[in-house]
C-alpha cells in the first residue's frame, strides 16, 4: 500500500489548521506527526480516517486493489471506543467481525499486550492504561495496513509502551504503515517526522484598566 497526501488544507471554525501539507508513505514506513497543542495533528488523523473532509487537496492510495481507504486503515483515538459493559473479549470479537479480514484471536492479541488475565472481565472494571491495552489489541484482531495512531501511548506504563514499539516494527517489517501524532518518541528506527504548526500565537496584553485576580 502507497498514502499520498498532497497540498491538504482544513479550516474549522472560520481558523485555518494547516495548509499546503503533503507526503507520502510507502510499504514499512512510518510519519511521527508532531506539534504544539491545536496544531492540528488529530485533524490530519481525521481527515486520512475519512472524517473529516479537507477545503483543498488530495489523499490518494495506491496497490490497495478494490480496497478504499476506509477499508485499509485501522484508527486508536483519544478515546478507546470500548463498549464498558461489555468484556474485553466481547469488545475485541465484535471488533473482529465488524472490520473483517481475522487475523488473531481475542486471547491472542490481549496475551500480546500483556492482559489475558483480563479477556473476560467488563472493560469498565480496568484501568485506564488497561483499557488503552484493549483499545490497541484491536490492531491484531483483523489485518490492515494502514495504523492511524492518535497519541497510543497515552496511559500506558514504561513497558507497555515497550511492548507497543515492538507491535509497530513488527507491523512495518510485514510491509504496513503508521501514522501516529505524538508528543514523545514511540521508539521507531528511522520513523519521518512531520512537524504541524509553527510557535503556539503570543498571548495578546491585557489592557492596562483590566484587574487579574
Amino acid at each position: 500500500m502507497r498514502l499520498t497526501a498532497s497540498d491538504l488544507a482544513v479550516r474549522r471554525s472560520g481558523r485555518r489548521i494547516f495548509s499546503d501539507l503533503s507526503f507520502t508513505l510507502g510499504p514499512g514506513e512510518a510519519l511521527m506527526v508532531t506539534g504544539r497543542n491545536g496544531a492540528g495533528k488529530s485533524t490530519l488523523l481525521a481527515l486520512l480516517a475519512g472524517r473529516l473532509k479537507p477545503d483543498a487537496g488530495t489523499i490518494r492510495v495506491e496497490d490497495v486493489g478494490e480496497a478504499t481507504l476506509a477499508e485499509c486503515l485501522h484508527v486508536v483515538g483519544h478515546r478507546d471506543g470500548l463498549k464498558s459493559p461489555l468484556t474485553a473479549r466481547e469488545n475485541l470479537a465484535f471488533a473482529r467481525d465488524l472490520l473483517g479480514a481475522p487475523s488473531a484471536e481475542p486471547r491472542e492479541a490481549l496475551e500480546e499486550l500483556g492482559l489475558a488475565h483480563a479477556l473476560d472481565l467488563p472493560v469498565a472494571y480496568l484501568s485506564a492504561g488497561q483499557r488503552r491495552r484493549v483499545a490497541l489489541a484491536r490492531l491484531l484482531v483483523c489485518r490492515r495496513p494502514l495504523w492511524l495512531l492518535d497519541e497510543p501511548t497515552a496511559a500506558l506504563d514504561t513497558a507497555s509502551q515497550a511492548v507497543l514499539a515492538r507491535l509497530m516494527a513488527r507491523h512495518l517489517g510485514e510491509g504496513g504503515l503508521v501514522v501516529a501524532a505524538t508528543h514523545q518518541s514511540l521508539g521507531l528506527e528511522n520513523a519521518r517526522e512531520l512537524t504541524i504548526g509553527g510557535a503556539a500565537p503570543a498571548p495578546r496584553a491585557a489592557p492596562a484598566t483590566e484587574v487579574w485576580w
